[in-house]
This record gives structure tokens, sequence and C-alpha cells, in this order.
């Protein structure tokens, strides 16, 4: 009697804590981020941007090598050179501390659109989809519907 009673308690406890976990699993979902930063118009904006921004410092340095040839003395090179030196250091340093103000903005963004679909499908996490070998939830264009009806 105390045997039954026993197994009983242990199928009951069983029960209870396979039906509460099934309640609580939501699942893992997964994204593709390359994907989201396509489709992303924000993110476009953004990389041309940059890209407008890193051809501005290429001219920078075309127009500098015209200055410099036209110099007639060892000395005014020298001196043009260091000079340019520190300028272009400090455009090339400006612009890498812009760059990674504007990628951390798209990105925090993309995590918060995240988030939300995270919420709203009840999941457990988000990964990056090369991380799941098998398995998972292919949330990328919730992701990318989050962020266009965010405008």
């Amino acid at each position: 009697m105390k045997n039954l009673r026993n197994i009983t308690f242990a199928i009951l406890f069983a029960l209870i804590i396979g039906l509460n976990t099934k309640v609580f699993a939501g699942g893992v979902g997964f994204i593709n981020y390359k994907k989201v930063q396509d489709n992303y118009s924000y993110a476009q904006t953004v990389s041309k941007e940059l890209d407008n921004k890193s051809l501005e410092l290429q001219q920078y340095l075309v127009d500098k090598e015209k200055q410099f040839k036209s110099l007639d003395t060892p000395l005014k090179k020298k001196n043009f050179e260091d000079k340019t030196k520190k300028e272009f250091e400090a455009k090339q340093s400006a612009f890498i501390n812009y760059k990674l103000k504007k990628e951390e903005e798209v990105f925090n963004k993309i995590q918060d659109a995240a988030t939300q679909v995270l919420v709203e499908q009840k999941l457990d996490a988000i990964v990056d989809y090369r991380t799941v070998f098998v398995g998972g939830v292919d949330v990328t264009d919730l992701v990318i519907a989050k962020l266009k009806s965010a405008k």
C-alpha cells in the first residue's frame, strides 16, 4: 500500500513537472542579422552615409597628394607631410568614432525589435541563425516587419 502511494505520488509529481515545463518552454528563435540589415531602410541609409564619408576621406588624401606634388623643396614637403598626417589621423579617428556610433544605433534598433518579437512569440531566446544546427523558429521576417512598422 505504501509503495503504491509512493508510485502514485511520483507519477503525479512527474506529470505536474512535465506540464509546467511545456507551459513555460517557449523555445528558441533564430535571426539572420545580415538579412535584417539588408532589409532595414535605416541600416541602408547609415551604410550609404558611412560609404560617402569614407569616400570623402579617400578624396582628402588624393587632394593632399596633388598638393604635395606641387611643393618644390624637401623642407616644405616634410612639413606638409607632418601636417597632413596629423590632420588625416584626426579625420580618420572622427570617422571611426562616428561609424561605431551609427553601427551601434542600428544594432540597438534591431535588438529592440527582436526583443519585442521575443516577447510577442513567447520565446526564451533569439540567437544568430549560424549557431542553430537543428530546430528553433526563424524570426528574421518578424523582426524585419517590426522594424518597418516602427517608422
